[in-house]
């Protein structure tokens, strides 16, 4: 499903990335575990499409999509901070991927139920995001992403700056939620607890 060839990423005289090369499977989450400062944000940022390499390629199901734009690529990506609209409810902040897709309203509203009840949230659709908790905003940038039915789903360390309880009840959810909607899946983590729990495989960086 996606390779990533002998990419290459400098800073002015930094190097970033120095050939690194990896493959993730269809319906496979792999977590790509490492410290700070190694890299794993820069390489989730050339595979969206956000930051151009130096050198090397990345491919799509065969193709070569290192030059194509972010918004052609069909990849999510899921930040540290969840980015919801503040001004949009729950269900709207879930459906907003599915609108720009063209698809109808009762399609929309199908898929956004779904996702609410995999992740315990059922009776949310109309809650502003304000009124969010940590974990409820969470959850709720989860399902935004997977909601479109991404080729490639990217998560930066999204269960970051929850408390240990909250975190792994969160990681239980997202395994879940993965595997339910059979995404590939790249996920960044420098907790090798969590990258076991959620994923097939790890990769070292």
């Amino acid at each position: 499903m996606l390779a990533v060839r002998d990419l290459v990423v400098r800073f002015g005289d930094r190097t970033v990335l120095d050939r690194v090369s990896l493959e993730v499977a269809t319906g496979e989450v792999v977590a790509l575990l490492g410290p700070s400062g190694v890299g794993k944000s820069t390489l989730l940022r050339v595979i969206a499409g956000l930051l151009t390499p130096d050198a090397g390629a990345v491919l799509l199901d065969d193709h070569d999509i290192t030059t194509l734009p972010s918004h052609r690529r069909n990849i999510g990506l899921v930040f540290q901070d969840e980015q919801l609209f503040p001004h949009l409810s729950v269900g709207q902040n879930i459906g907003f991927g599915l609108r720009m897709q063209g698809l109808d309203r009762t399609h929309i509203a199908q898929r956004v139920a779904e996702l609410l009840h995999l992740v315990g949230l059922d009776t949310f659709a109309d809650v502003p995001v304000t009124k969010l908790s940590g974990g409820e905003a969470k959850r709720v940038a989860l399902v935004r992403s997977v909601a479109p039915r991404p080729a490639v789903l990217l998560l930066d360390e999204p269960l970051s700056g929850l408390d240990r309880e909250l975190h792994d009840r969160l990681a239980g959810d997202l395994a879940r939620l993965l595997r339910a909607s059979a995404t590939t899946t790249l996920l960044v983590t420098h907790d090798h607890d969590e990258a076991a729990g959620i994923a097939d495989r790890i990769i070292t960086l």
